[in-house]
């Protein structure tokens, strides 16, 4: 990843530039290339010179002040902003000061929605990095996991490697956490098998919902039933899985459509901003319903909520009546 190429380069050389942002999806990139950033252009210790503000709770003119201040028997004085919304909006102030900024104060910022309209963007792009942590392809996470645990010593096949993001999602950070588990359980095993996967690795909300809508599909309703109060079990709001139970349908449909136009799994991939194995688990799934089939499903889910809303249904029976609704379907086969 590029950006990652100019930080590194950066952090190598020591020719730091005055303004960093960092924007976007991935919070684990975020978080590694600030703190990698934090260690390079600070002392270890030095609270003096050190300042981090969060949210929208700080004056921009205290900051600016501070800015203007020399650093106390350091080479810098380095502002950390994370979730600012400045960039957004309210950033004009700070974009004006940022045009002609003090040479020692450096400023990282860590942001997960940007404008770039905004005049303090414009800024960031004309007198510093700019760049943004977006989630990463299927591809690219396989390489990352193959990486990671490499460095550990340890291998992964392909099959394991799939599993994992089936089970973890494409969330770097819980990827991180589900493979630091595999590593302590794998000891001294040479490699991460699919078992291993298996057994340790935490099923997110959104698999859950995949193998709900799975079991769904086969008529399961017993088991989509225990899925579903293992969701409750979690805390996990009954509104919340009717909104994901829906977006799958959704999403189903869509595929249906796309796939009765011929499109293949790479090329619906992108066109639906999809995972590769997320788009071939959804044509899996579509091939055992109609688009009739589908099409209700959808409306079933939005007037459930509907009535929900209007205390016609409690929202634990509501999203019991769609499972049950749909397990006792017709099948479909193709």
């Amino acid at each position: 990843i590029l950006f990652m190429q100019r930080i590194n380069e950066d952090i190598k050389t020591g020719n730091f530039k005055q303004i960093y942002l960092l924007y976007g999806e991935e919070r684990y990139l975020k978080n590694q290339y600030t703190t990698r950033l934090r260690k390079a252009l600070c002392q270890d210790g030095d609270e003096m010179n050190t300042h981090f503000y969060q949210g929208k709770d700080f004056s921009l003119g205290q900051v600016i002040d501070l800015a203007e201040t020399l650093p106390f028997l350091a080479e810098r004085r380095v502002m950390f902003f994370k979730d600012t919304g400045l960039f957004k909006a309210g950033g004009e102030k700070l974009a004006e000061y940022l045009a002609t900024p003090n040479g020692t104060t450096f400023f990282v910022f860590t942001e997960s929605e940007v404008d770039k309209r905004s005049k303090l963007y414009k800024a960031v792009v004309k007198h510093g990095l700019c760049e943004e942590c977006a989630r990463q392809s299927a591809d690219q996470l396989r390489s990352w996991c193959v990486r990671y645990l490499g460095h550990e010593g340890k291998r992964i096949s392909r099959s394991a490697v799939e599993l994992l993001l089936a089970r973890a999602g494409e969330d770097m950070e819980n990827l991180r956490s589900e493979m630091e588990k595999l590593l302590a359980y794998a000891g001294e095993a040479e490699g991460i098998t699919e078992e291993m996967v298996e057994e340790i690795c935490t099923e997110q909300v959104t698999g859950q919902i995949f193998a709900m809508v799975e079991a769904v599909a086969v008529g399961k309703e017993r088991r989509a039933l225990e899925l579903y109060y293992d969701l409750l079990a979690l805390k996990e709001p009954s509104m919340r899985i009717l909104f994901l139970i829906a977006r799958q349908f959704n999403q189903l449909l869509q595929v249906k459509l796309l796939t009765g136009q011929g499109m293949r799994q790479k090329e619906l991939a992108d066109q639906m901003k999809l995972r590769g194995f997320i788009a071939g688990k959804l044509m899996e799934q579509a091939r055992v319903f109609s688009e009739k089939q589908l099409k209700e499903y959808v409306e079933l889910c939005t007037s459930s909520e509907e009535a929900v809303k209007t205390g016609r249904l409690a929202e634990k029976l509501a999203v019991e009546l769609v499972i049950l609704t749909i397990s006792r379907r017709r099948p479909v086969v193709e």
